[in-house]
């Protein structure tokens, strides 16, 4: 790498939303963030699949999906 063309990277506090706190590497010090691992549905587990005409329920019949 050339000398004195890249930005300094260091330690990085990032603070979620949801009060989740943690460390990462980056050329900022400090970040906020509305969503994190702790708090997106997908990781925890409470995602809800949107089925307003029945497409799932239809998908699983057709493929004979429990």
């Amino acid at each position: 790498m050339r000398k004195g063309i890249h930005p300094e990277y260091m330690d990085c506090d990032v603070t979620c939303a949801c009060g989740n706190k943690f460390t990462i590497r980056s050329n900022r010090e400090k970040m906020t963030i509305d969503i994190c691992n702790e708090c997106h549905p997908f990781f925890t587990g409470s995602e809800k699949i949107v089925d307003a005409t029945g497409r799932v329920d239809k998908f699983k019949k057709k493929y004979n999906l429990a």
